[in-house]
């Protein structure tokens, strides 16, 4: 029987479709050999696609609310945010027995600023409530590209100084405030420091910046040298920057706030932790930032894990240089908050 040009055109399809997978595996295998052994896995030997406002949306269609934690005392509050934009709802994790110092840690979920939600972190909260005794505000704010920048940010700063003005009530005391999120809620609360820093309202104690989303100029770079390749890749870095921007990034400039890496003046910031694994897109624009926070004089440590990719503590939990990111970073949060 004779296949029909249909039945033809489907094979085709088929095969080119084929050879393009074999052809993303055997590339794929060049950068996987460069991972840590640790943090391998089969499924990173396959591209991930870059997100899509597509993907985003289907993404968030299959997002379920998480139940709240049962290792410690949670509630949640919704905070007025002002200038007609609706209050923002934060979780409070404390511990079971009581807040057992007076610090706190504000808490900034990642998702490229177009996914993503507190629920997603109540394992966080939970852990640094714990391990830590204080407590931890998880603000979900409002995501791109509904809500672009400026929103976010002002969601958070919302959330930090109801933390302040209200710290009598919470039993904290407003001078041990830290900000802490991992990748877009990394870049979030950087830029988070700054405005605080210029508003003089509530001056943060410490950042914990996790592989941070810092600077839109790299979506404009041509090369990565084979970093982005998990995950986070170069397209999907385009998509969230654009979404939150409201316009596709530029070289000559952003809106003061929206991309931390762009302010000149980094002096009197908080000191803070940049922990980022070395095939991370972020890697270069992280161990820059960093480096011109120590050059200005506000102390910050950079945790570097030799071939991590982005995220890579959340996909191999269980990976010693991953307990060793984790625990960088909370021995660092613990010194910048005084509590040893």
């Amino acid at each position: 029987m004779r296949d029909t040009p249909r039945t033809t055109f489907r094979r085709a399809a088929w095969a080119l479709a084929a050879l393009a997978a074999a052809l993303a595996f055997v590339g794929r295998a060049r950068t996987y050999r460069r991972l840590d052994p640790q943090l391998r896995a089969p499924l990173l030997r396959f591209r991930v696609p870059s997100m899509t406002p597509g993907i985003v949306r289907v993404l968030r269609r299959r997002e379920r609310p998480l139940p709240p934690p049962t290792g410690v005392s949670f509630e949640v509050r919704h905070v007025p945010v002002g200038g007609g934009a609706p209050p923002v709802r934060v979780g409070l994790y404390r511990p079971l027995g009581g807040q057992r110092n007076t610090a706190a840690l504000l808490w900034i979920h990642g998702g490229g600023y177009v996914m993503g939600s507190a629920d997603g972190y109540h394992a966080e909260g939970e852990r640094y409530a714990s391990e830590l005794g204080l407590l931890v505000v998880n603000v979900d704010y409002r995501l791109a590209p509904e809500t672009p920048f400026p929103g976010p940010l002002e969601d958070c700063y919302a959330a930090l100084r109801w933390t302040a003005l209200h710290a009598t009530e919470l039993g904290i005391d407003p001078g041990r405030i830290a900000v802490a999120g991992d990748s877009a809620g990394g870049g979030l609360a950087a830029a988070l420091v700054q405005l605080a820093h210029d508003r003089a309202e509530v001056t943060p104690a410490f950042q914990l910046l996790l592989y941070p989303m810092l600077d839109d100029r790299t979506t404009l770079r041509p090369d990565h040298a084979g970093r982005g390749e998990y995950v986070w890749s170069p397209g999907s870095n385009r998509m969230g920057w654009t979404a939150y921007l409201g316009r596709a990034p530029q070289e000559s400039h952003a809106p003061e706030y929206a991309a931390p890496a762009r302010r000149e003046d980094l002096r009197g910031l908080a000191p803070g932790w940049i922990g980022v694994g070395t095939l991370d897109l972020f890697f270069p624009e992280d161990r820059e930032y960093a480096r011109r926070l120590n050059a200005a004089g506000v102390p910050c440590e950079l945790h570097e894990v030799p071939g991590g990719y982005h995220a890579s503590e959340r996909f191999a939990p269980d990976a010693a240089v991953s307990r060793a990111f984790i625990a960088s970073g909370t021995a660092a949060l613990k010194r910048g908050l005084k509590l040893d």
